[in-house]
């Protein structure tokens, strides 16, 4: 039998061609989703980056752009490299339409009501959400794609940043100022959407869901909602996959990137000439500083009348007879009066350390007749919406070994960023908010407001709830020398009891509004997770609520540090302290049945000041009979963190 070799090894060649053609179907990963004529698969919006490694905020240049998510520092293109894998079903090439769609999801709104499950919830049109920086760029286009059966691949490029869905109150002067609606802390979801180009131009999808920036008649709706409970989850021709990871996002101001001096207290010259190698008002720090020093607003209307005395109250033993024969036996003729002071010059009272990476505040003490009690603080410059704000630090002992009080208030709170149109809070529809946070009670109602506030105050103060507490009955005695039990009167045993103690007091300023469905004045008993709160607030045009607990001077303040949080979420604040981050017990607690929970941009201030306890009724210490300090009382801090 002949054997034709040439003709076995043509037949080996032709064979040996078509095995790696079968072969060559391209494999992807994951699951595959259809939409009838395609199907999609291996959807990753991160390529270029581990979404399992958290994102810290880039603080370089944030201060004029706002933070984009990821900066050039962190990833080479700026951007995050998203891809898919599609596949054609039909019988020719074809064009696909696609977007990719981001959320926070740590600080949010539900989309669907709350009571119906099949509607939507208007709140969750306050929803941190976006595509495309572009929001005119809505839905793109592939290539043709063939009809082979193959996957083939689609890539794409975005990033995160501030006013996604362009809305003109965030512009001046035709410049989208990005900063005024920063990007969220917490964890970010994807969601991929793919259609025909013929859903597009049918218009199918509605306009205000393919460009983020339109909205609908009922105002706007995160895609979120429409794909993925709404109309379009059940669009013909078009498929919606969610990632099965998300991005998480945190915040970590640097203590020790220098401070900034702003121009609105202090002027160039004087900031220049007081200025520091980690403390001015030069670009460097303009661009780079993570915080600025802060300057109080002082209210005239709040001057005291004070005992010309000064002395080291947490050093020299001072003691409650001190106090007691220095408040009967000084004339009033000789009591000082004077008002609370800030700084007179720049970057004294406030340092910032990057060997160390950390701040340190003092209170400046002061010579005889030469009188002053100063407030000192900072605040951070980059504004942010929600999150769990965590501070580090070791603020001044308040009490002495004799329990005697120093005067100052260690104080850490939120404070709106501006108050001007851009920044106000939700709209107050049962009688509005009162317009001024000084405006007493004949102020007017408004719609809405942009001052906004959440604190940590704690000083040395009595509870005001349960009702029965307040106010303490004080035995003020008598002025009479020769008989030392007649001014040297101890404080009522409900009082000495917390002697050691200090109030944390926990207060959300809502400006009065009634919309929650439990408003209440007076006193107000809150539960949360086991534990019982008593809320107070004055009267029912009161602009704040307030919750306190006695803590231990010693722990909070004579540990080398100690950890406060404010965790503000859109629809309750939740206040925490704690000897370490792992270790923090609730200490206050308020959800949106009972105050108006603030949702317009915040700053972190941190303080040491000199409260007029003419603000803290019932008080067993007054501020006008403590000694004017005469050492600097210190404070430092040493890390923050946003999350």
């Amino acid at each position: 039998m002949c054997i034709n070799l040439r003709a076995i090894l043509i037949v080996f060649v032709l064979v040996a061609g078509l095995l790696p053609l079968s072969s060559c179907k391209r494999q992807v990963p994951g699951k595959e989703t259809s939409a009838g004529f395609f199907s999609i698969k291996g959807f990753n919006p991160m390529t270029n980056r581990d979404p399992s490694k958290t994102l810290e905020l880039d603080y370089a240049c944030a201060i004029d752009n706002g933070f984009v998510i990821p900066s050039v520092r962190q990833v080479k293109e700026g951007q995050f490299t998203m891809e898919f894998y599609i596949r054609n079903l039909g019988k020719s090439p074809v064009k696909f339409a696609y977007k990719i769609y981001w959320q926070n999801e740590s600080y949010k709104f539900r989309e669907t009501d709350p009571n119906d499950s099949t509607k939507f919830n208007p709140s969750a049109s306050e929803n941190f959400y976006g595509s495309w920086e572009d929001s005119l760029s809505k839905f793109r286009l592939t290539a043709d794609i063939p009809a082979d059966g193959d996957f083939h691949r689609v890539t794409d490029r975005f990033r995160i940043t501030g006013n996604p869905r362009n809305e003109k109150k965030y512009f001046r002067d035709g410049r989208n100022e990005r900063w005024k609606r920063n990007p969220r802390v917490g964890e970010y979801s994807f969601l991929l959407v793919v259609t025909t180009e013929g859903n597009i131009g049918s218009k199918l999808i509605p306009d205000y869901i393919q460009d983020i920036s339109k909205m609908s008649p009922e105002g706007f709706i995160p895609p979120y909602y429409y794909f993925l409970y709404g109309g379009g989850k059940m669009s013909p021709g078009t498929v919606s996959e969610k990632y099965g990871r998300i991005l998480k996002v945190i915040a970590k101001p640097d203590p020790g990137a220098g401070i900034y001096i702003h121009p609105d207290h202090f002027d160039k010259a004087t900031a220049d000439k007081n200025a520091t190698p980690c403390c001015g008002q030069d670009s460097g720090f303009y661009k780079n500083a993570a915080f600025e020093q802060f300057i109080h607003y002082i209210d005239p209307g709040t001057k005291l009348y004070n005992i010309p005395v000064v002395a080291d109250v947490l050093g020299d033993n001072y003691s409650k007879m001190d106090y007691n024969w220095n408040q009967y036996f000084i004339r009033r003729d000789e009591l000082v009066g004077t008002l609370i002071q800030t700084a007179h010059k720049p970057c004294r009272t406030v340092s910032s350390d990057p060997k160390s990476g950390k701040i340190t505040i003092f209170n400046p003490g002061c010579e005889f007749g030469k009188w002053e009690k100063q407030n000192v603080g900072v605040i951070t410059r980059h504004p942010l919406t929600y999150g769990k704000w965590t501070v580090k630090a070791k603020l001044t002992e308040l009490l002495n070994k004799n329990n005697m009080w120093n005067g100052l208030t260690n104080a850490i709170w939120l404070i709106t960023k501006d108050q001007g149109d851009w920044n106000l809070r939700r709209d107050c529809r049962n009688g509005g908010y009162l317009a001024n946070y000084y405006g007493g009670q004949a102020d007017k109602r408004i719609k809405n407001v942009g001052y906004s506030e959440i604190d940590f105050e704690i000083l040395k103060t009595v509870p005001y709830c349960p009702p029965w507490v307040l106010p303490p009955v004080y035995n003020r005695g008598e002025p009479d020398q020769e008989n030392v039990p007649s001014w040297n009167v101890p404080f009522p045993e409900e009082i000495l009891a917390d002697d050691n103690k200090v109030t944390v007091s926990c207060t959300n300023w809502d400006m009065a509004c009634w919309d929650p469905v439990n408003f209440k004045e007076g006193c107000q008993q809150v539960n949360y997770q086991g534990k019982e709160f008593w809320a107070h607030r004055w009267d029912k045009n009161y602009r704040a609520l307030t919750e306190k607990v006695s803590e231990s001077d010693d722990e909070l303040f004579g540990s080398e540090y100690y950890y406060f949080q404010i965790d503000w979420r859109p629809d309750e604040i939740i206040w925490r302290i704690g000897p370490s981050k792992d270790k923090l017990r609730v200490v206050g607690y308020v959800n949106d049945k009972i105050t108006c929970i603030p949702d317009n941009e915040m700053l972190l201030i941190i303080t040491q000041e000199f409260h007029n306890t003419k603000w803290w009724v019932g008080s067993q210490y007054q501020q006008d009979n403590i000694p004017f300090p005469s050492k600097n009382i210190t404070g430092e801090i040493y890390e923050l963190t946003i999350e």
